[in-house]
């Protein structure tokens, strides 16, 4: 299992992704699901994969190896908008499970994948996109500012209830470290380190990149103190009032 989270805000994006992949009570290890491509003052893309890892590591193979030889088609640094690029990594996802999904299967190995796309390219504003395992996506909205994948539920309210797009971005990180903290305390399947990147709007650069480890001194202290508020708020609830209401 896996979390990641993509905000799309007035003032840039926030992108986050745990490393913990479980393929057994005894298979647990560590890969970055968070992928970035970056020429400064140009473009800024970023992938944050769930799913299986083979295939979503292949589909993002695919579109290295395009960079590397732009013959074997169109490339992240050829785009002009952000949606070729959605489109891009869709179709090198349908690549993959088409060639793969089948055999998977035979073993009854789940061949499911998806991915959190964003960033921004010279000329258009940021732009956020969730890419199925299909190969389709759809885009963010002002309405809808935020997307997840993986292990979704448990990281969900706190989100729901302090993101709006006027939202600054070092609360806005703040507030994906909360949902991460809250994920992993629910799902032992989520797990450290966490990389986190913040994307100043307009600047075409990766901007604050922090890999988070589960001693790291901000995010202890955010687990001690978001677990001791709650605590203290839900202290400070009163009562049911018809408790002593004749039924």
């Amino acid at each position: 299992m896996t979390y990641c989270v993509g905000l799309l805000l007035d003032a840039g994006m926030v992108f986050a992704s745990d490393s913990r992949t479980n393929a057994g009570i005894d298979q647990v290890s560590s890969f970055r699901k968070m992928k970035i491509f970056e020429r400064p003052d140009d473009r800024v893309v970023v992938i944050l994969s769930s799913g299986n890892l083979s295939i979503t590591q292949n589909a993002i193979s695919i579109l290295e190896q395009r960079v590397r030889k732009p013959e074997l088609g169109p490339t992240i640094w050829d785009a002009t908008s952000m949606f070729d690029v959605a489109s891009m990594l869709g179709e090198c996802l349908r690549d993959v499970r088409r060639r793969d999904a089948t055999f998977l299967q035979e073993s009854n190995v789940d061949a499911g994948a998806s991915f959190i796309f964003g960033g921004q390219i010279k000329g258009e504003p940021p732009r956020l996109f969730l890419v199925y395992s299909e190969g389709n996506f759809i885009e963010a909205t002002r309405e809808t500012p935020y997307f997840q994948i993986g292990e979704t539920k448990y990281g969900k309210p706190v989100i729901d209830r302090i993101i709006k797009l006027e939202t600054g971005l070092m609360d806005a990180a703040k507030c994906v470290l909360v949902s991460f903290d809250s994920t992993m305390r629910s799902n032992v399947s989520v797990g450290p380190p966490i990389d986190l990147l913040v994307y100043e709007r307009d600047t075409l650069r990766a901007g604050l990149l922090r890999h988070i480890t589960a001693e790291d001194p901000y995010f202890r202290m955010i687990h001690t103190q978001w677990g001791e508020g709650l605590r203290r708020v839900f202290g400070e609830l009163p009562n049911p009032y018809w408790q002593d209401t004749p039924q």
